[in-house]
């Protein structure tokens, strides 16, 4: 809201100076640009807190776990709440997270209600047209997820799902664009969340999921009765493009002072600092997340 209040006030200035001059002048650079967000020293950024081990709710500050603004009393942990301290210890600012469905994320950028998402999101051309990237913060391979004793776990390709039942998330590439590569599959309703999703296949109500790798990961920590399908390097595996596997920071579109303070941070760190932070998440992630 900050940062709307800031817009209203530039585009009302604008607007007094046209009317009082004879002739229409271009806006200023300052007058024209984007607010950062982060005048105040307070990087807002909001994730769904139950997408585990991107991000989590838990009940105390346990490693390095910080509060959830709009929901007192939980506390925000995973590897994009680490995201989100780096980016602010490097720059000095304080961080708050707030806790948002998926489907309002963006809108939530867009409108200045946070400064920035940080919540697992893939750096797709949809959703460049809505905001901005910093990143990518880390690369998330497609893989599914099956049952250890089901007759799929001995898949070795896509082709060997047809027929079986599956589910993935509402709104992201694994539903969207994955599943619908699979011929033959018996694709059922999205779910809300990522744990619905692993509810499904857990409680038998389908074969298997489809999902990222480091939520796979995280998945089968909680639920050892689970296990990977990873079809990367066969002729039989999704395709897909660097820029759904990426995955990246989205801020409002023209923010280049936020946009330019995050990459500082994330452009030096390589897929082996990634992956060394994701292992740490999935590591202490509690128990009963899903």
């Amino acid at each position: 809201m900050k940062r709307f209040t800031a817009i209203v006030l530039a585009a009302l200035m604008v607007f007094a100076l046209s009317a009082c001059g004879g002739s229409a002048s271009p806006a200023s650079d300052e007058t024209a640009a984007v607010p950062s967000g982060v005048e105040d020293g307070v990087l807002t950024v909001s994730m769904e807190c139950a997408y585990a081990p991107y991000n989590w709710a838990q009940s105390d500050d346990s490693n390095g776990a910080v509060p959830i603004a709009n929901a007192p009393g939980t506390y925000a942990n995973g590897y994009d709440v680490m995201t989100a301290k780096k980016i602010c210890e490097a720059n000095g600012w304080k961080l708050e997270v707030i806790q948002a469905d998926w489907d309002s994320l963006i809108p939530g950028v867009q409108s200045g209600t946070y400064d920035a998402v940080i919540a697992g999101q893939s750096m797709t051309a949809e959703r460049a047209e809505q905001v901005d990237f910093a990143g990518p913060y880390l690369y998330a391979s497609i893989v599914c997820l099956t049952k250890a004793d089901s007759p799929l776990a001995s898949a070795r390709g896509l082709s060997d799902l047809a027929g079986a039942s599956c589910t993935s998330q509402l709104a992201t590439i694994w539903y969207d664009t994955c599943l619908p590569q699979i011929k033959g599959a018996d694709i059922r309703t999205a779910t809300e969340t990522v744990g619905a999703m692993l509810t499904a296949l857990e409680t038998n109500t389908v074969d298997f999921v489809c999902t990222d790798m480091p939520t796979a990961q995280g998945a089968v920590a909680v639920y050892p009765d689970m296990t990977v399908l990873d079809f990367t390097g066969s002729d039989d595996d999704f395709e897909v493009s660097d820029e759904e596997v990426n995955i990246g920071v989205s801020v409002m579109k023209g923010n280049t002072v936020l946009l330019d303070a995050i990459n500082a941070v994330l452009s030096p760190m390589t897929a082996d600092d990634f992956n060394a932070q994701m292992e740490y998440a999935v590591s202490i992630q509690p128990i009963s997340e899903g």
